[in-house]
């Protein structure tokens, strides 16, 4: 049964790319590509590195991150180099051997992984007036379950290993019931992608997943073919919103240059087109206070046995 349920999983992605009219994009996520330039530029030497986390399958990061980051390069006046990774642990990693220069990453993965890294706080996403967002732990509309213990025994998604929506928030809610995610569930798969469990739990391939409420939001609004298949039956606590972050490598030039950017998007008509598709209102200056709650909720974890230092697991 595992086997068959992980191939399933494994056929996600085609499943997303066949669920449209667009020919599906393969992603090959060991190397690194140049973007292509929409926009006109002066061709500087010096290239920006950018990274963006797996919020969101890569097909689905390709399409909506690619213009934004060629927008975000010509005004710098810089080639951008598009890096991607399966988990935001390899993400990480990458950031700490200085081989990325700014970051697109979950929340969880910022506190988890900010001590190892030493990302700096850029700028943060405004959405729909708001600088948080929730868990939401969802499962299959003609479902039974109403609540969380009724998914007691049954197979269950997490996202990424270090995502604080779609694995540390559920974990806690585990812990809470007095319990292990290993004992409390039949069996634990891992998505890499919060659209991705979204479609899992429409597909009916697991009975529940718990999705970071941004994509899922997003996705309901756009085209709501699978959030409509499922519903939310409990939604976590406010956190602070994922932010955008920096190497501290980067100059103190480039760093102020590439937020005037961010936080000035919505001011001209290509800026505020690239925001409305990413469904974000704006970029604000996020304050460090916003992720308190996530490194509250990693110290719960911590202070029940739960290794936060350790949540990858084996690839398979």
């Amino acid at each position: 049964m595992r086997r068959v349920i992980l191939s399933l999983l494994c056929l996600l992605g085609c499943l997303w790319a066949c669920s449209d009219d667009r020919s599906p994009v393969l992603v090959d996520f060991s190397v690194r590509t140049t973007i292509p330039s929409v926009l006109e530029t002066s061709g500087s030497s010096k290239n920006l590195t950018v990274a963006v986390g797996a919020m969101v399958s890569p097909r689905a990061t390709l399409r909506l991150y690619r213009q934004l980051l060629d927008y975000v390069g010509w005004h710098m006046d810089r080639k951008v180099e598009l890096v991607q990774k399966k988990t935001y642990g390899e993400l990480s990693r990458l950031f700490a051997q200085g081989a990325v220069d700014l970051a697109f990453v979950c929340t969880g993965s910022y506190v988890l992984h900010r001590p190892m890294t030493h990302w700096e706080l850029l700028v943060a996403p405004q959405i729909m007036g708001q600088t948080t967002y929730q868990s939401y732990l969802i499962v299959h509309k003609d479902s039974p379950y109403l609540s969380f213990d009724e998914l007691r025994h049954k197979i269950f998604a997490f996202t990424d290993p270090h995502s604080n929506t779609g694995r540390l928030v559920p974990t806690a809610w585990v812990v809470q019931s007095g319990s292990t995610p290993e004992a409390f569930f039949s069996q634990v798969l891992y998505t890499y992608g919060h659209d991705n469990s979204i479609l899992a739990v429409a597909k009916g391939l697991v009975d529940g997943a718990a999705v970071d409420s941004l994509v899922w939001e997003y996705e309901h609004a756009r085209d709501d073919t699978w959030t409509s298949k499922t519903k939310i039956i409990r939604r976590s606590i406010p956190f602070g919103i994922p932010p955008v972050v920096v190497s501290p490598e980067l100059s103190p030039q480039d760093k102020e240059t590439a937020r005037r950017i961010f936080l000035t998007m919505h001011e001209n008509e290509k800026g505020r087109s690239l925001l409305n598709a990413l469904g974000i209102d704006r970029f604000v200056v996020p304050d460090p206070s916003w992720y308190e709650e996530t490194e509250k909720l990693l110290e719960f974890l911590h202070s029940n046995g739960i290794r936060t230092d350790g949540l990858e697991p084996a690839q398979h």
